[in-house]
């Protein structure tokens, strides 16, 4: 019989893998992705079937089906290598894979024999003739290919890890993955000006579950320094350090956890440590970046006329590491900002316009990151390029986007501060009256956005906005 791909799909959205997880291309850079789990194979002692599988449906989206499949190859010689006694159960998410991938590729008959591997093997675990099995190592994995697929899939990850501990509490594996998602998570919600701590608890307890993962152990340190207990996170770092002395993934947050302390030397000799290992990582380049630009800050604080080669020299490194980091990841946010504002510093202005625009271009940006660029930009506008206006309508573009975060509220500090600077100097209009009261609104102070709104109907009568907002404003109090 000959199988058509028409009667092939319907069995095919059945399988629990990848492409029914409705991971999408467009959230994620691929190739940061693709290199990610290269250096995770290399590096990470424990079992890589996850690390494979998500490689081959990488490999799939960047459109070579044979470098999938050789991916799918090394998944299932790493079962056998690792579980075999278990390897129907570990291999269903390869398998359901193995025919999604052939059937891209129009061999329905290969998709069709893993599409019957996969539903037979169902049958004899699960013991009736379905296909819904609900296995943890499956949920796992999905937890685990949600976490490397970024931000938009963190609950969604937490889900799961949540899922499967429910059955097997003191699993060290998937209480790894749960404190990993809970301190992402938790890292974002702080950036949103919701703090808590969620994240230690688990975090603990995934330590105490795998003394020697070391990974974790670095995280661990991290959200205890955040709760400013540094000496107790300090002590984690200097026994991970005993563990695993060459480990690139603990290195880059131990070298972390130095600079956020003060200790910069230190922390750029162990980010140089671990890029003599993993030489293209942008995440260590990045962490350098941020080193020079602290010990330029530093002298500046220090020393009232620095000399001007130690800056130079600084200024230099900075620009250097930040951009290596954006010529290889266009998407990467945050070194887009870090590498514009230092070429403000060196007063090489164009690079940092167009830097700048470069970063308003990337497609993947959340709110609180939108609101953080407009944030940077403004200030550029304000203190580079002297002018008050563009500063003014870029502040304002984060204001308009309803959403707290800490650009949004830097932001906010920085536009009520330029305006009553330019009402003290006399340089006011309308518009800077009426967004000063739209900003004590914001604030909740509707006695003072009343007045500023008045004042803004004395320069400007006609003003439809103006006056709907004092109305509005009265009606409220």
């Amino acid at each position: 019989s000959i199988v058509s791909g028409n009667s092939l799909k319907s069995s095919l959205l059945q399988l629990q893998c990848h492409f029914t997880w409705n991971l999408l291309k467009q959230d994620v850079d691929l190739d940061d992705l693709e290199e990610t789990i290269g250096d995770q194979i290399e590096f990470f002692l424990k079992s890589n079937i996850t690390s494979y599988n998500l490689l081959s449906y990488v490999c799939h989206l960047k459109n070579s089906n044979e470098e999938a499949l050789r991916n799918l190859q090394k998944a299932e010689e790493e079962v056998q290598k690792n579980h075999p006694d278990e390897i129907t159960r570990r291999s269903l998410v390869t398998w359901g894979n193995y025919a999604w991938i052939y059937y891209h590729m129009e061999k329905y008959e290969e998709a069709q024999t893993y599409v019957s591997k996969v539903e037979n093997s169902c049958k004899s675990l699960s013991g009736t003739a379905q296909w819904e099995i609900q296995l943890p190592e499956i949920y796992a994995e999905q937890g685990w290919t949600f976490l490397k697929f970024g931000r938009k899939y963190y609950e969604r990850a937490k889900n799961c890890f949540e899922n499967v501990l429910k059955n097997d509490p003191n699993n060290p594996e998937f209480n790894a993955g749960y404190a990993i998602v809970m301190y992402r998570l938790e890292d974002f919600s702080h950036r949103q000006c919701e703090h808590a701590s969620l994240s230690l608890k688990p975090l603990k307890r995934a330590v105490e579950l795998n003394p020697n993962d070391t990974f974790i152990m670095a995280l661990l340190a991290l959200k205890l320094q955040d709760s400013k207990r540094v000496p107790e996170g300090e002590r984690y770092i200097e026994e991970a350090m005993q563990k695993t002395p060459d480990l690139p993934y603990f290195l880059r947050y131990a070298a972390k956890f130095y600079r956020r302390k003060g200790d910069v030397d230190k922390a750029v000799e162990i980010l140089k440590k671990a890029l003599a290992v993993t030489p293209k990582s942008v995440f260590l380049h990045h962490q350098l970046g941020l080193c020079y630009r602290q010990k330029l800050f530093q002298l500046k604080k220090t020393i009232r006329y620095p000399p001007q080669e130690q800056v130079e020299e600084l200024i230099r490194l900075a620009i250097f590491h930040f951009k290596t980091v954006t010529d290889q990841r266009t998407k990467f946010f945050s070194a887009h900002t870090d590498l514009a504002n230092m070429y403000a510093q060196g007063k090489r202005y164009e690079e940092a316009e167009e830097t700048f625009q470069k970063a308003f271009q990337i497609n993947i940006l959340f709110y609180d990151d939108k609101q953080e660029l407009y944030y940077h930009y403004g200030n550029f506008q304000r203190y580079h390029m002297k002018s008050e206006s563009e500063a003014i309508r870029y502040y304002r573009e984060a204001l308009k986007i309803e959403k707290d975060s800490y650009g949004r509220n830097k932001c906010r500090k920085a536009l009520k501060k330029l305006l009553e600077q330019r009402i003290q100097r006399g340089l006011e209009d309308a518009t800077d009256f009426a967004m000063l009261g739209f900003i004590h609104n914001l604030a909740g102070e509707k006695h003072e956005a009343i007045e500023c709104y008045e004042k803004a109907i004395e320069l400007c009568p006609d003003n439809e906005e103006y006056l709907t907002a004092l109305c509005e404003l009265r009606l409220s109090i």
